[in-house]
């Protein structure tokens, strides 16, 4: 590929900004911390990138879907494994199975929402957020019970200098590109997303597809509660808030369309350093909380109007 048309795929803007955020946090720094710094934004992305990919997949489906109830499967999800396993060895998989079928669950009450009783899917994931977050709290009941010593130290641990959450994200990653790119599934919900009624008209089970990636988000969430429970020590009742907004931001500004049919699976990776490293920078810098959230705003708006404008160009 020549560096025109690399620079042409709307998903290169974010790892451009990336890098750029990189260069500037470590001058200020005089490169003492880089390897730290890496290591942090490897760490932190990896959650964003799990619980982005999920986002993606709905938002591929076209306009009005988008699923809220994010934050809360994912403190579901890690309250319920930690319970579960209470800090015994060896139940890992036992931990694991249970994420997963909480992720599988809130998937199909989603749905259920969305197609039996004709909800639109922001006020549907959102209302089961609700019903979500508080049965966490009734689960929880202000314990913190902490993750088995082995999946603590593997959370928290890397390999070759490579974080392995960071190593789990890379895998779901791929395997989510796998089934984007290399499926009729994934060729489905493209469809889906640029024209419901033509793809209705083609044959596609415009149902069973939406009904399956609703649950996927579910799952990818679950699984982000998990492992950021396990590696915070704990689960926390607010520990999903911060990514309501993040899973929809890496999205966006990795490249995928929000009008649907059209997905960039690498771009999520670049918007979540990206965004992890926005936050790292500004307060490098010493910038307050409040200056803070107003300059990461204005540097998300002019990293997608500039993805924007290559875009335009190219058509």
């Amino acid at each position: 590929m020549s560096a025109l048309g690399l620079i042409r795929r709307p998903w290169i803007w974010s790892f451009l900004a990336t890098i750029l955020v990189f260069i500037v946090t470590v001058l200020f720094t005089g490169g003492a911390s880089s390897f730290g710094l890496g290591q942090a934004a490897l760490t932190f992305a990896a959650f964003s990138v799990i619980v982005g990919l999920g986002q993606m997949f709905v938002i591929t489906l076209g306009p009005g879907n988008t699923d809220l109830s994010v934050p809360a499967t994912m403190t579901l999800a890690g309250t319920l494994s930690l319970k579960f396993m209470n800090g015994v060895e060896g139940t890992m998989l036992l931990g694991l199975g249970v994420a997963i079928l909480c992720g599988l669950a809130i998937g199909v009450a989603n749905y259920a929402l969305i197609k039996a009783l004709r909800i639109p899917p922001i006020i549907a994931t959102l209302s089961m957020s609700f019903v979500v977050q508080s049965t966490a709290i009734w689960s929880n009941r202000g314990l913190r019970i902490k993750p088995p010593d082995s999946l603590a130290a593997f959370t928290t641990s890397d390999i070759g200098g490579v974080p392995n959450v960071a190593i789990v994200a890379l895998i779901l990653t791929i395997l989510g590109w796998l089934l984007l790119e290399k499926t009729i599934y994934g060729r489905w919900i493209s469809a889906i997303g640029q024209s419901p009624f033509a793809a209705r008209m083609a044959g596609i089970p415009v149902d069973g597809a939406r009904f399956v990636t609703y649950v996927l988000c579910a799952v990818l969430a679950s699984i982000a509660g998990f492992l950021l429970a396990s590696f915070s020590g704990g689960a926390a009742l607010n520990m999903g808030a911060e990514y309501l907004l993040m899973s929809i931001a890496v999205v966006v500004i990795g490249g995928t369309a929000v009008a649907g049919g059209n997905s960039n699976v690498p771009g999520i990776w670049g918007a979540s350093l990206f965004m992890f490293l926005v936050v790292s920078m500004l307060n490098t810098y010493g910038f307050g909380a409040g200056a803070r959230l107003i300059l990461t705003g204005l540097i998300i708006i002019a990293v997608i109007l500039v993805a924007s404008g290559g875009v335009l160009k190219r058509r």
